[in-house]
């Protein structure tokens, strides 16, 4: 499925200064060409950033960008509260000082730009998710590269989303393996187009240093369809565990009592980023 060959920018990205939003946040308005649209990317800085020269910093890059940072963007005004959970982290030396970058969806194009296949359940029959995966390198990353200092490479470099982002995060792992070293998916929407997902995950091998797995008991609301959603999780672990994933690469939290919204994905968001990024040696610092 790797169909990348080359990381050339294809992208057009506003040239106006990024607009400060509030402390480390900054955004920018990125135009694709893949997807004909224009979408926000929302970039948030360690603490000390200006002040640290040369540096260069790992990167968390997050699908659904507008839930992450701010309740006035997010989803019924519940957002993720990544930067106060980062910034925490940070400060007390668990997880080195990082970028985290927000990918804004589309709105009325997410569905169709987070689902790779053709899906009779959700009625979807021009998907573009297999796009995506080209979008993140020749677009996305590009653009962060041209402005920040972020440390190339898949041990640098994380991935993350939540319900459908989370599905098109490990898809993306599935077609260009070997970009992404951490990968970040809370409540993945593994049913769709009967479950193709899991089935191309059963033959693949080329699987990141860490993947952090999380979910709630009472994601769908009914207990029938509660306990498929967990039974499709478990076996997502099950087929990691079988490819020689350990404790130490997959950490799997099923949450009792908590749903599918962004306050469970963001209550959970401090412990995943600290399992994807723990122990990790910033280039070029020593300590």
């Amino acid at each position: 499925m790797g169909f990348i060959k080359s990381r050339k920018s294809t992208n057009q990205v506003s040239e106006r200064p990024a607009q400060v939003v509030a402390g480390n946040l900054r955004l920018h308005e990125l135009r694709s060409r893949i997807f004909r649209n224009s979408r926000m990317v929302r970039v948030w800085l360690p603490p000390g950033y200006d002040e640290t020269g040369d540096r260069r910093y790992p990167v968390l890059y997050l699908n659904d960008g507008q839930n992450l940072f701010d309740p006035a963007t997010a989803f019924a005004g519940v957002d993720w509260r990544v930067s106060v959970a980062a910034e925490r982290l940070i400060l007390e030396g668990k997880i080195p000082p990082l970028i985290i970058v927000g990918i804004d969806n589309t709105g009325e194009s997410r569905l169709r730009e987070y689902i790779p296949y053709r899906s009779l359940e959700l009625r979807l029959f021009g998907p573009q998710g297999k796009r995506y995966p080209e979008f993140l390198l020749r677009e996305a990353m590009p653009m962060i590269e041209k402005y920040y200092r972020v440390a190339k490479g898949p041990e640098h470099t994380g991935l993350g989303g939540s319900s459908l982002g989370g599905l098109i995060t490990l898809y993306t792992q599935l077609a260009v393996p070997g970009v992404f070293g951490r990968v970040l998916i809370e409540s993945p929407s593994l049913f769709v187009a009967n479950r193709k997902i899991l089935e191309e995950c059963r033959q693949f091998r080329d699987w990141p240093y860490r993947i952090y797995l999380g979910m709630g008991t009472r994601e769908a609301g009914n207990p029938a369809k509660d306990e498929r959603v967990m039974n499709d999780v478990r076996e997502l672990e099950r087929i990691l565990r079988a490819a020689g994933l350990g404790e130490s690469r997959l950490k799997v939290w099923i949450e009792e009592g908590a749903g599918h919204h962004e306050a469970a994905w963001g209550a959970r968001f401090a412990a995943a980023v600290e399992f994807l990024f723990a122990g990790y040696a910033v280039p070029g610092v020593t300590s």
